[in-house]
This record gives structure tokens, sequence and C-alpha cells, in this order.
């Protein structure tokens, strides 16, 4: 009995030190990987959203914490409580700092943020980005350090990725003559960053998305829509040599960038091509403050777009069913969050929201089953 005894505890702490090992394991050592890719040229990014997965390493305190961001010790932290207490209750926190190499990020402050926010199971957060370009000369950093030269120079947050070496000098030049373009017919200087921003807006995202729309990318594996866009637009646009993609996206595309340009802002002001509109059902989680609560209330309810309001008891105050409609140029997201920040969030007294956007539904006594965005 009493070597059976010593056997199952052998095992229980065979087991037990098995499972601390595994907890014991640290982030990436943020000093070991700016070394091995010789990533020292620092580029400000700004304010981003960053999925907290691609969150894999601390710049200080890599050794305080498993890779999943959870105290070594066990127990956390009373700090760390707080944190996700204030979480729960919707509680605006100032945004972390992480650098970037590649397409990682490494704390540099706001430990605690991030494994509170991964432990909630949270899937982004708000953070200050700094750049650390790689220098080594392989074909990925190559292109990773065009990306970054891209991204000064225009000023585009925007996450425009290429597979090749020297493409994006194709998209500078597009830029510089849409430039042009907008100088010429405003008559007045037009810079780099607002013809950039413009050709992002009114002419990339466009035809990125009818190549979205039209399943292109399949037909492309390992190929970036960034990479289609390109190949696209520059046999159309700067080499005249226009190939054939389906009767219904060569009727989109002319062989000039400025008159697609207008044909596009027709297509967002008309009816035609109804095939490619549709309806966005989405439903959006509020925690308001209580003094304002039928107030707020009475405000959603005059929206148009908005079909049912609830207010619920537990985690949130209020339960809204919205209605969009987007057209063929703009995606499901970017309605959906331009609704929610622009028509809810700026009421007076909604403290935090979440969008809830269904995949597939089935309805009773409706004509037919509801899908929602993609």
């Amino acid at each position: 009995m009493a070597i059976t005894s010593l056997i199952t505890k052998w095992r229980a702490w065979r087991a037990a030190r098995a499972a601390g090992s595994e907890t014991r394991r640290p982030p990436k050592d943020f000093h070991l990987d700016q070394q091995r890719e010789g990533a020292f040229d620092a580029r400000e990014r700004g304010l981003r959203t960053v999925p907290l997965a691609r969150i894999v390493g601390s710049v200080g305190r890599y050794q305080d914490f498993d890779e999943r961001f959870r105290f070594k010790g066990g127990a956390p932290s009373e700090r760390l409580q707080r944190i996700q207490q204030a979480m729960r209750q919707g509680k605006v926190l100032p945004p972390v700092r992480l650098y970037q190499i590649k397409d990682e990020y490494y704390v540099l402050d706001g430990n605690h943020r991030i494994a509170a926010a991964k432990q909630l199971g949270h899937d982004d957060i708000l953070a200050h980005i700094v750049e650390l370009v790689p220098s080594k000369d392989t074909l990925e950093n190559l292109i990773f350090r065009e990306r970054a030269d891209f991204a000064d120079r225009t000023g585009l947050s925007a996450d425009i990725r290429m597979t090749e070496v020297g493409q994006y000098d194709h998209l500078m030049a597009q830029i510089e003559q849409h430039r042009r373009h907008l100088a010429a017919t405003q008559a007045a200087a037009v810079d780099t960053g607002t013809a950039a921003q413009d050709w992002y807006r009114t002419i990339y995202r466009p035809l990125c998305r009818i190549i979205h729309q039209a399943g292109l990318m399949r037909s492309f594996p390992g190929r970036s829509e960034a990479d289609l866009y390109a190949y696209i637009s520059r046999y159309q646009w700067q080499e005249g040599r226009p190939r054939h993609y389906g009767l219904e996206i060569d009727r989109l595309i002319p062989q000039d960038m400025e008159a697609f340009r207008t044909m596009m802002a027709d297509c967002k002001q008309s009816n035609e091509y109804p095939e490619m509109r549709r309806t966005i059902t989405a439903f959006v989680l509020m925690n308001v403050q209580g003094k304002h609560e039928f107030k707020i209330m009475e405000k959603l309810f005059e929206l148009p777009e908005i079909e049912e309001i609830h207010s619920v008891h537990g985690d949130i105050d209020l339960l809204v069913k919205v209605v969009l409609h987007r057209d063929l140029l703009t995606s499901d997201a970017e309605v959906i969050s331009h609704f929610v920040t622009e028509r809810i969030r700026l009421i007076q007294g909604v403290n935090t929201t979440k969008t809830l956007i269904p995949g597939y539904s089935k309805v009773k006594g409706a004509p037919s089953e509801a899908g929602g965005g993609e």
C-alpha cells in the first residue's frame, strides 16, 4: 500500500513538473529576435489595433510571464485583477506600447493590460507602434523594407502586403499620377500624403473589393490581394495591355485609372449593379451610464437603421439589432464600423460597445434564411 501510494505521488509530481515547465516557458525574447533580424531602424507607426495573437514577446519582462502572458507564479497579481475588472466594466485604458518586427509584436509598456485582455478572451488591443525594420539581406526582409519605405512616403497605415520585390514602386507611380490629376482638377497644390489617402479610398480599395467579390484570389494561391491589384492595374492602366478577367470585371475596369475612379464614384450614388449590394444585420451589445439609459434608447430608436432595442440584465445593458446596407465598394466591416462609431458611440452616456455579426441564421416566419456579414 505504501509503495502504491509512493508511485501515485511520484506520478503526480512528474505531471505537475511537466505542467509547470510548460507554464514557465517565457514569451519570445525581444532582444534576441532584434539581434537575429538586425532590426534597429525605428519607424513610428502611430496608433493601430493589433491582434493579440501577434503579440509574442516582451521587451523587459519576458521572464515574468509564460508564452500566453500568464503570470509564472500562478495566481494573478492585484494589479492584473484591477485591470481585468476595469476591462469588464468597459473603462477606457491607455493604449499599450509595442515594438513591431515583421508581423510580430513585443511589449514595451502594458504587459498587464495585454495579459488581462488575453485572459478575458479579447481579440485585439489598441497600441502605439514603433516598427523596427530588419536589415538582413533576405528576400523577405527586402520586401519588408520596401513596405516600410512605402508607408513612410505615403503616410498610409493600411496593411498593403506584396510578395515580390519592386512592386511598391508601381503603387508609388500611381499615387504620383493621381496627385498630379488632383492638383490639376482642384487648381491647387496636393501633397503626396493627401493623394495617397484619396488613391487608397477611391481607387485601391474599390478595385480590391472587385477582386474579392469576383473570387479571383482562389486562382492565385500564395499571392496577396495587393499583388493582384498591382498586376491588374499595371497592365490595365500603365501599360495598356488589358486582361480578360470575366465580363462583369472587364465592364468595371476601364483602361484609365481616373476613369475607373469616376465610374466607382458614380456607382456608389446609383442603383447600378444591384447584385453586388447587400443587407447587413448586426447586433450591438452596449454598456451605458444608468442615468442616461432611457434617453439613449430613445435616441437609438430614432435611427432608421435600428430595428430593435432591448434593455437586458447581466454584463451588458442594451442589446440593439441594426440593419444596414452597403454598396459595391465598401466591406461589411467598414459599413458597420462607421455606423457604430459615428452614430452610436457619439451618443452621450455610451461607455462601450461590442458588435456581433451573424454568419448563418435561421429566422422563423422569414421568407428565406438570413446571413450576416462575410
